[in-house]
């Protein structure tokens, strides 16, 4: 039987809003989408739910995230003035957790997800069987990116057999809305013959690909002058490293990471050449404002990204750099920080990259992203009837520069209510909180 969801706005993204409009589901699929009276006499055996003074639209994407490290928010906070060093804490804690912890750890950021009207992630994890539990679990649509790292090319051989191990375990935990894909870490953490065997993988098994990119100065000195934190790293490790001389971009390039239409994560030290390389190759990008501000590294071009037609999605990063996973609030974030610049990011530019910008940025525009018929019944109901909100302005206005994902009141993934004004109806969210803070107190007991 068809449900319909009205509401005092509907948002498809690809069209035009509809005032007092109402969208139609039957299964996973969405069947129509248009007026609310004309919608609920196309389909006169449905059961209705009519949110009143709210916005329904599609369900947000979170481009980039690293589930796995929810347990951290907070942890991390006294290292984040140098990067290596916050790097370097995050591996060692990350080192310490068990599989169940990862699983727990990543559940959590996925209850977090859901809750804030988020319906699909692009997560990164160097655990991404647990990651992808996890995610079933609690009925989040996503890709979860394994991540490879190895610095020294002597080693890129094994390296990639035990990521090839890691994707077969996968693939037998791919679903309908969970599937597998390869990350390559970042330049400073994977040689270039293991960059470009991961690439030559994800071409010819047509897995998406997912990489850090241009996220910070010290990985610019690293790759255009050999100087810096992470060549002294490697030079401390006895691995040789001979920097390029060029800009990120064009060292993955070079090495067959831009052939794979990969997503790159970041982007902060780009200029008009490599947005114009990314661009040409089919690649997307991942625009995570607030971890970018809150580590220090600089304000990503946003605006320049979408001048150059690039994809573009929007990523909370981890809560280890962020703290939340709100897209609502990471799009008023990138809106904000594009003005203190001179450019003009508009809500509805804003809330584009948080929805269909995201799809097209990891390639699934063709099922999510969008309220139109044939696609995905992935969509979010967002309260306008706060005080904060009021007196009510323009729907992607309001839902942008007032509203965050506390003011969600539902979430449906493939046509299944996964949040509903309050609870998580597909785990039990007090019960794994409480694991989750049984992990963190063994960290901080340790140190």
């Amino acid at each position: 039987m068809p449900v319909i969801y009205s509401a005092r706005w509907v948002l498809p993204i690809s069209s035009p809003p509809i005032q007092e409009g109402a969208i139609a589901i039957e299964g996973s699929r969405i069947l129509a989408v248009g007026p609310r009276k004309q919608v609920i006499a196309a389909f006169s055996d449905a059961r209705v739910h009519d949110f009143n003074q709210a916005a329904i639209l599609p369900g947000l994407i979170n481009a980039h995230s690293h589930l796995e490290l929810t347990v951290m928010r907070g942890f991390l906070e006294k290292d984040e003035t140098d990067f290596f060093a916050w790097l370097r804490k995050l591996t060692g804690a990350r080192l310490e957790m068990t599989p169940q912890d990862l699983f727990v750890s990543a559940t959590c950021g996925a209850i977090e997800a859901v809750c804030a009207g988020i319906t699909c992630t692009g997560d990164s994890s160097s655990a991404a069987s647990q990651s992808m539990l996890a995610l079933r679990e609690v009925g989040l649509r996503g890709i979860v990116y394994q991540e490879s790292f190895g610095p020294d090319p002597g080693l890129a051989g094994q390296n990639v057999a035990n990521l090839r191990e890691q994707l077969n375990e996968m693939a037998t935990l791919e679903t309908n809305l969970v599937r597998a894909g390869v990350s390559p870490h970042a330049p400073y953490t994977v040689s270039a013959p293991q960059l470009e065997m991961i690439a030559r993988i994800a071409i010819d098994e047509k897995l998406p690909l997912m990489m850090h990119a241009a996220e910070s100065k010290a990985e610019q000195s690293f790759v255009t002058e050999g100087t810096g934190p992470f060549a002294e790293g490697l030079k401390k490790r006895g691995i040789e490293w001979r920097a390029p001389g060029i800009s990120s971009i064009s060292y993955l390039s070079n090495h067959g990471i831009l052939d794979a239409q990969p997503l790159l994560a970041h982007c902060i030290n780009v200029d008009a050449s490599d947005l114009e390389r990314i661009k040409t190759n089919g690649a997307g990008i991942v625009h995570c404002p607030k971890s970018n501000s809150k580590l220090r590294h600089g304000r990503a071009p946003f605006a320049e990204f979408l001048r150059h037609g690039i994809n573009t999605g929007l990523g909370s990063d981890s809560v280890a750099s962020n703290n939340n996973c709100d897209l609502l609030e990471e799009a008023r974030f990138a809106t904000l920080t594009a003005r203190t610049g001179g450019d003009a990011i508009s809500p509805e530019q804003a809330l584009f990259a948080a929805t269909l910008g995201g799809a097209k940025a990891i390639r699934m525009d063709d099922e999510i992203g969008a309220l139109k018929e044939g696609l995905q019944a992935d969509l979010v109901v967002v309260n306008l009837a706060g005080s904060h909100q009021q007196p009510p302005s323009d729907p992607a206005d309001s839902l942008i520069f007032s509203s965050s994902g506390r003011d969600v009141l539902l979430t449906v993934i493939a046509g299944r209510e996964i949040y509903r004004q309050g609870l998580v109806t597909t785990a039990d969210e007090n019960d794994f909180l409480a694991k989750n803070r049984e992990i963190r107190s063994r960290f901080e007991n340790a140190t």
